[in-house]
Formats: structure tokens, C-alpha cells, sequence
């Protein structure tokens, strides 16, 4: 143990913005986190998962040491099977029965290797990733039109610009710190516009100039309109389409006239509010078009990328300062995984593994005996052919495809079929690892060492400030060793990431000479020590060449062959026909304080405490029509599966549309794992799929009770119809509800499994309104308390779950825990707003009636807002509550 405090600068492992934080380890062990302020990507700042990384370090779930059929296992033993098994399926059925899957989690280190030993040692191209999952459509995009996958901006367009355009971005839960840094630049500019484009008025809206609400997958409509409404009205930039594109009277002839009404009917959106887009977009010339899962996710994915890249290329808005289009990844190593050939369709080093000459140039510098020649499987097709027998050995690491691939239900069936499949994770607490015959522990953030990059292709290292716990090791290692075994270890005599990354540089810059966008061969030869104290760098990094911020494209200079861009002609898909069985449109994300599957963000209070349980939003129309209520219990359903999930009835969505979030597992709720619902229809030219439009039923749920607790042992679950379980300080909330009558406290029981036996009730009972609510003690502390209803329970949740340990001897104390809300003399926080400070709804409301009726006043007041800034949205719906409040008593003092 160190003797003094030693921090280290890392990287922040949730999102594609890539944030530096400094991490600092005590001598007792005691880790805390803050943003670094030398970063270029943050400044110093961190949003809500970011600030609470520190919380997410405990050992308790942890995977410590191989396994095998459930049983601990050495290493040896474990990668001696994982190499006789592959080694067996390939001898016997050829390369291409053999798949690694895996993720934009792992390190650039990590993926090079595995993407080595997959296409250039194995002989097949069936690697692939959750990123396909999350920016694949981006890829296909920016290769058809720029000839490369590149990103041609930076972070600082979105400051310099004139118009931010954010289509199919919640920017501000999904991405916090980038909509820190636009908000700050529009109250520095503020003829700085932004419109946001989104069938939800999602929290980003509320920065917004204009809010577009289209109909689900009508944005190639959209974005033809304004390229026809840009040529019909001079806006074109007609020398650069000249001098560095092709295909541009093609594209125009596609989109057609600009015809606002037919738009207007093809996107549901107003002629009004067309046209003041279009002439928003015309008039200004720096602007960044940021774009994200709403366009990526979609069957027309790549053709929505391709529409929004048209319209910049046609103005020559691209490559300077404050113009360009923009896409933000979702995964904090997508874009690493990308440079590396991670995606079954790409090669190392944004080589194309269609063209022979780059085939040749990586196996040449690999000296391998072979290499892959046709693209794999995508991940939707590489689970269908492990269900369907094609696929004998599969590696999966570092994520949970079991709860985050479409059609979730027929891969969990897959994995059952499949005859040997290994999974490297770092936690146990993931549905995926129950189907792992041989279980790898990897090593977790603050235990690995190695890069990541950015949205804006920003490299920065992730430092190891923490030992290896147990016998965990890093993915590289483990895929070297397996490598070693099956007779190729002298290309995999790897003595830590910095000699991979080395090779990964070195690859890079070979017979590049600028002909290819990814090039680091300036650390071609980096040293041990210089790896270690590598600052963030942009890309290209060429040798010879000095490091600076880069921007692509403004001259030209693309990578197709005449080094011209290519316009692509696209045309709107017909509005997609809903099934009488099947009349909703779902749609899935993410919330703010959560992240995937929750493996790391679920271990803390802190971030449950925002949205703690699955929801689905629905119209106030469609939820009338349905009878359902607020709170109520509702059945998801389309032809792969269901969920059943607590309605939350909103009109931020259209009428007929319902969000469920993505990140409930079987490790947080009952049934709430969404993507089982999600069909597995994928986009035609990036195998993205389509997770933001699925047909789906919705149905009341004829719950009989409701219940709430706080249980300081995690409760047994068995025979609960409905639950959602989160951690809250010393122990742990649970949502649940039954559809046949119960004994209440048999129930309380069983859900205590015997821990609070001996242990004093006090409670309350009415069984004509079927309430009952009963607080257990031990030793004058509460040990649990549980609420009982006929109807949702109204209880405090925020003031209920700090209630665990309380120490209260008289029976008058006692009594209060059952009221369900705190007395005058204990004020109620209200629901949690701000996760950075803890700051309740009640708070704000009460410093806004006080006079604190801007962001700023109550962030100056209560802190609330001032660290990520993703709850200010929230902040000012509560802040225009009391306004209309006191605009509506005003009235009615006026009228007496």
C-alpha cells in the first residue's frame, strides 16, 4: 500500500466524448475522482457517471478467477480448453466457425490483438462488436462518401459555429459534457441557434431554438428537403462541388423538388416549421449538423448519415472552423475499435478488407500464414448462425449481448445451443455469464492500461491506479496466451501495451504516405516510458509531422481513388406500415444517470436514484384510450418478446410512440429487458439495427397490490410477479406488485428470507383499502420497511430509502417511518434531480419560491447544475412550475 496519495491521469470509461479524469488513491485504499483540467475533451469537467466512477470500484461482484463450467479453474486449464476447443471447431469445420464478439469497452490494445488473431491467424473475418450496435451506420456512410471512416471535425466546431443542428442526439443525458460546452457557448454567442430533430422532445430540447418532432425514420425526407431547398435558392457552394465531389446532379435528382407540403406530410412536422429550418440552415454558414443513435439506429441508418453528409458537401460547410457534420460515439473505444478493424467488415488501420493490396500490406507486416479475404459475420447475423448451429466456438468479451442484441430471447436461445462459448467480464452480475461454459476475469477500469479515442479522434490513455484483484488479467493477455497455444507465439510476444500499441502505430504508417486518414506512425517508436506519459493527441499523427488539432476536408483531399467525395442519392423510405396487432412504434435509449447494462453505474445509489425502475413513456391520448394510469403496470409486447414496466404518461413523445430505456437486466427487475422486445431488422448496408422502431402492443397490467421497501439484505425475489431492485445507502429499494391477492406479511417473510427473524414489527394495517405497512427493528435500528397498496404506493422514495439503520427507540419515532413521508421537523428532499450534489426536487422548488428562479441562482443557491449540467433541463421545468405558480395566484389575487 502506498504510503502517500498518488493520483493518475485516465480516461473516463463510459461515453464516446472521452473525458480526463484524475484519479487519485489514498494510502488507505480510498479512491476519489475529478475531472482533469488539462483534457481537451472536458476541462475539468465530469458528468453524473463520470463523478461517481469511485463508487463503482468494489470487489463484490467481481469474476476473480477462471472458471470453467461453473467451477474455479487455473488459467492453464482454462486457456488450454479455450484453445483445444477452437482449434477443434477449425480443424473440423473450417476459420469460419469460430466468432469473437466484443466491445467498444475494451482498450485499442485489447482489440488489436483480438482482431489480429481473428483475421490474420485464424483466417476469418467473424470478429465483431457491440459498436456495431451503436455507430456502424456512421462507418458505411462516411465510407461511401469520403472513401474512409473518418470524423472531419472537432470538438470546438460546436463552439465556434453559428447553428448547431442535433438530429437524433440527447446530447445533454447522453453525451453531458459536450452540451456543457455548447450551452456555455451559447450564452457567450448568443446569435448561436440550435435545433434539435428527435420524435421526443427529449432534456436537450430545452436548449433549443426550434424543436423538430418528425415521424420516426423520416429523416432522409427531411434532409433531401434541404438540399433541394439549398439548390433551388443559391446556397450551394458550386465550386467546391466541382472541384472535390462527384455525384452531385445524381443526389439532387433523388432528393427531388422542395416540395414543403409533401415533406411536411412524409415528416409530420409543420410547412412552418420546414421552412424555418431550411431557411435557418441556408443562411448560416458555420454549422455543425451533431448526429448519434437516433440516425445510427435505424434500418435507413447509413442513408440518413449519407443525406446529412450530402447537404454539407453541396455548401462546402466541412473541415473548417464551426462547419461540418458531426458524429458522436456512444462507447468510450468505438472509434479505437474502428482504427483497428474491430467490425467484420474492416480491416486493420482503416484499411478496406475488400481491396487485395491492403489485404496483402497487413498480412505481410503481420507475417501471418493467412487472412481473411471477405467480410464476417455482423453481430444480428453472427448470433443467428450460432442458433442456427453454424457457429461451434464463440468468445465473448467485455459485453452482454444477452441483454443488448435485438431479439435478446433468440440469442439467450443461441448461446444455450451454442456447443462451447467463453465469456472474459469482470463481473458475475451479467445475464451473458450464465451461458459461459469457460469464464475469464478481464481486468476493470482503473486496472487496465492502455488507449482509447474519442469522438473527435482524440487519443488518450487509460492508466492502471488500482492492483489486479484476484487472478484477473487484461483481455490481451489472455487472447496472447490463447494465441501462444494454438502455435502462433512469436507474433503475440506481446510484454505489455505499449509494445502493442507500438505495432498498431507502426502498421498505421506503413505504405501510407497520406493516402490513408488513420496514421500514428509518429509513435511508431515510442518508448516504455514516453507510452507512459503519452498525452491526448488527435489523429493523424504522421512522422515527421508536428501534433496539432486537425480538422479534414475543407480542401478536399478525400480517400476514393480521384480523392473526391461521393455525393450518394438517397430517397425517403414510405412511412412504415404499423400491424393492427402491433400499433405502437417503441423506441429504446438510454437515461441520464445509467449506462448499458448497468454492470458498473447499478453498484451505486447515487445514480439509481434518478429513475430507479424500467418505465415506458406514453401519450397522455394513448394512455386514456388504454386505461392506463400513471405509475400503473404495462405490458410491452411485438412479435419477439415483452416487457412489463411502470407507464409514465408524457406528451415529450408523439401519439403512438412509447420509449422504454435500454439498461434493465435480469440482475434489476422482473422483466424489463427491452431488446427482447426490439425486432432484429438490421440496415442493408452497415448490419446496424434498428432499435429505435419496433411494432409493438401495449396492455394494462391487472396488478391485484402494489408494494415499496427498503430491506438492508438484498430481498428474495422468487414468486414476485413484478420487481425492480436498486442499491440505496446501507442496503436496498424495491419496486414490486402482484396479480393475485397475497398475505402481506407472509410476503414480508419471504422477501426477508429469514434475515429478520426475532426482529420487533410495527405496523399498520386497513384491509378495506388492502394497505399495510410494517418497519422491522434490530437492536433500535430499522432493518427494513415495506409498503403495501391496493394502488402505486405513494411514499417518499427519496426520504424512505436514507431511512435504513435509522435509530429510533419510542414507539411515536417508530410510528413516523409508516407515514411514508418525512415529519416537519425531517423536510423531504423530494425525487432526486441533480445526482452530482444530491439535490432534491422539493429543494429547487422551495429556493425558486425564494426568489432563485433562474439555472444559475439555484446553482449558485444549492450547487445543483453546476457540475455536468445534464439535470438544468429538469431544473427549469421545476423553475417555470412556480412561475406559472405565481403567475396563476397573481391572476386570481387580481380577480378577487
Amino acid at each position: 500500500m502506498s504510503e502517500v496519495a498518488r493520483t493518475v491521469k485516465t480516461t473516463c470509461p463510459y461515453c464516446g466524448v472521452g473525458c480526463g479524469v484524475l484519479a487519485t488513491r489514498q494510502p488507505d485504499g480510498a479512491v476519489s475522482v475529478k475531472g482533469d483540467p488539462d483534457h481537451p475533451a472536458n476541462f475539468g469537467r465530469l458528468c453524473s457517471k463520470g463523478s461517481a466512477l469511485a463508487e463503482t470500484l468494489s470487489l463484490d461482484d467481481r469474476l476473480l478467477h477462471p472458471e470453467i463450467n461453473g467451477a474455479r479453474a487455473s488459467w492453464d486449464e482454462a486457456l488450454d480448453l479455450v484453445a483445444a476447443r477452437f482449434s477443434d471447431a477449425i480443424a473440423e469445420h473450417g476459420p469460419d466457425s469460430v466468432a469473437f464478439y466484443v466491445s467498444g469497452q475494451i482498450l485499442t490494445e485489447d482489440y488489436y490483438v483480438a482482431n489480429k488473431l481473428m483475421k490474420g491467424f485464424i483466417g476469418s473475418a467473424n470478429i465483431d462488436t457491440n459498436s456495431r450496435l451503436c455507430m456502424a451506420s456512421s462507418v458505411a456512410g462516411h465510407r461511401r462518401a469520403f472513401g474512409s471512416d473518418t470524423v472531419p471535425g472537432t470538438y470546438e466546431d460546436l463552439e465556434q459555429a453559428d447553428l448547431v443542428i442535433l438530429t437524433g442526439s440527447n446530447l445533454a443525458w447522453c453525451h453531458p459534457v459536450l452540451f456543457q460546452r455548447l450551452e456555455a457557448a451559447k450564452a457567450a454567442n448568443p446569435a448561436l441557434r440550435i435545433v434539435t430533430i428527435d420524435p421526443r422532445r427529449t432534456a436537450t430540447s430545452a436548449l433549443a431554438d426550434l424543436h423538430l418532432g418528425l415521424a420516426p425514420d423520416t429523416d432522409v425526407a427531411l434532409f433531401n428537403g434541404l438540399l433541394s431547398y439549398l439548390s433551388e435558392n443559391g446556397y450551394l457552394d458550386e465550386g467546391y462541388i466541382s472541384r472535390h465531389t462527384n455525384g452531385f446532379e445524381e443526389a439532387l435528382g433523388a432528393a427531388g423538388a422542395c416540395d414543403i407540403s409533401r415533406i411536411s406530410e412524409e415528416t409530420g412536422l409543420s410547412r412552418q416549421d420546414i421552412a424555418r429550418f431550411f431557411d435557418l440552415a441556408a443562411r448560416t454558414e458555420k454549422m455543425v449538423t451533431v448526429y448519434s443513435q437516433g440516425v445510427n439506429q435505424s434500418v435507413t441508418g447509413t442513408d440518413k448519415v449519407n443525406a446529412i453528409l450530402n447537404v454539407h458537401l453541396a455548401t462546402g460547410r466541412i473541415g473548417r472552423a464551426g462547419m461540418g457534420p458531426f458524429s458522436v460515439t456512444g462507447q468510450p473505444n468505438a472509434m479505437g475499435g474502428r482504427e483497428v478493424g474491430g467490425l467484420a467488415n474492416m480491416l486493420a488501420a482503416h484499411m478496406a478488407l475488400e481491396d487485395p493490396a491492403h489485404r496483402s500490406l497487413v498480412q505481410s507486416f503481420w507475417q501471418s500464414p493467412r487472412i481473411a479475404d471477405r467480410p464476417g459475420l455482423k453481430a444480428v447475423e453472427m448470433f443467428r448462425a450460432v442458433r442456427e448451429g453454424k457457429i461451434k466456438a464463440l468468445w465473448i468479451m467485455a459485453t452482454n449481448p444477452v441483454d443488448s442484441l435485438p431479439d435478446a430471447d433468440g440469442v439467450a436461445e443461441a448461446l444455450k445451443l451454442c456447443p462451447f462459448v467463453v465469456v472474459s467480464d469482470v463481473t458475475r452480475a451479467a445475464d451473458t455469464m450464465d451461458y459461459a461454459h469457460v469464464a475469464l476475469p478481464g481486468a476493470a477500469w482503473g486496472e487496465k492500461d492502455g488507449t482509447v479515442t474519442n469522438s473527435e479522434r482524440r487519443i488518450s490513455r487509460q492508466r492502471r491506479f488500482l492492483e489486479l484483484p484476484g487472478e484477473a488479467r487484461p483481455d490481451w493477455w489472455a487472447l496472447s496466451e490463447v494465441a501462444r497455444r494454438l502455435g502462433y507465439a512469436d507474433a503475440f510476444a506481446y510484454n505489455g501495451s505499449a509494445a502493442i500499441f507500438r505495432e498498431h502505430a507502426q502498421l498505421s504508417a506503413i505504405g501510407n504516405g497520406g493516402t490513408r486518414d488513420f496514421d500514428i506512425g509518429a509513435m511508431a517508436d515510442l518508448s516504455a516510458g514516453a507510452y507512459e506519459e503519452l498525452p491526448p493527441f488527435q489523429w493523424p499523427a504522421r512522422a515527421g509531422q508536428s501534433l496539432h488539432d486537425s480538422r479534414f476536408f475543407a480542401r478536399g483531399g478525400f480517400f476514393t481513388p480521384d480523392r473526391k467525395a461521393r455525393f450518394i442519392a438517397v430517397t425517403p423510405i414510405e412511412l412504415r406500415k404499423r400491424e393492427r396487432k402491433y400499433p405502437f412504434v417503441l423506441n429504446t435509449g438510454r437515461i441520464r444517470d445509467q449506462w448499458h447494462t448497468m454492470t458498473r453505474t447499478g453498484k451505486t445509489a447515487r445514480l439509481t436514484s434518478h429513475i430507479a425502475e424500467p418505465f415506458a413513456e406514453i401519450h397522455p391520448e394513448d394512455a386514456a384510450a388504454l386505461g392506463l394510469r400513471d405509475a400503473s403496470l404495462v405490458e410491452v409486447k411485438s412479435s419477439y418478446g415483452a416487457v412489463i414496466v411502470r407507464a409514465q404518461i408524457s406528451d415529450r413523445g408523439n401519439k403512438g410512440t412509447v420509449f422504454v430505456p435500454m439498461h434493465w437486466t435480469d440482475q434489476f427487475s422482473s422483466k424489463g429487458r427491452v431488446d427482447a422486445v426490439v425486432a432484429p431488422e438490421t440496415d442493408p448496408h452497415s448490419g446496424q439495427p434498428g432499435s429505435k422502431f419496433t411494432p409493438v402492443s401495449l396492455k394494462a397490467v391487472p396488478a391485484r397490490w402494489y408494494g415499496f421497501a427498503v430491506m438492508e439484505q438484498k430481498p428474495e425475489l422468487r414468486g414476485i410477479d413484478y420487481w425492480a431492485i436498486a442499491p440505496v445507502a446501507n442496503g436496498f429499494r424495491l419496486e414490486f406488485a402482484g396479480l393475485e391477492a397475497a398475505d402481506f406479511t407472509d410476503l414480508a417473510g419471504r422477501l426477508a428470507g429469514g434475515t429478520l427473524a426475532g426482529a420487533e414489527i410495527t405496523s399498520f394495517r386497513d384491509d378495506a383499502s388492502s394497505t399495510c405497512r410494517m418497519a422491522y427493528w434490530q437492536d433500535g435500528k430499522l432493518r427494513a420497511a415495506l409498503f403495501f397498496a391496493r394502488e402505486p404506493v405513494e411514499v417518499s422514495r427519496a426520504w424512505a430509502s436514507g431511512l435504513l439503520r435509522l435509530e429510533a427507540e419510542t414507539p411515536a419515532s417508530r410510528l413516523r417511518v409508516l407515514a411514508g413521508r418525512p415529519a416537519a421537523d425531517m423536510p423531504d428532499n423530494g425525487a432526486l434531480v441533480c445526482a452530482c450534489y444530491q439535490i432534491g426536487a422539493n429543494q429547487i422548488l422551495n429556493a425558486a419560491r425564494g426568489g432563485a428562479c433562474t439555472t444559475e441562482a439555484i446553482g449558485q443557491l444549492l450547487k445543483a447544475g453546476t457540475n455536468c449540467g445534464s439535470c438544468r433541463s429538469e431544473i427549469r421545468g421545476l423553475i417555470e412550475t412556480v412561475l406559472t405558480e405565481e403567475k396563476t395566484n397573481d391572476g386570481i389575487a387580481k380577480a378577487g
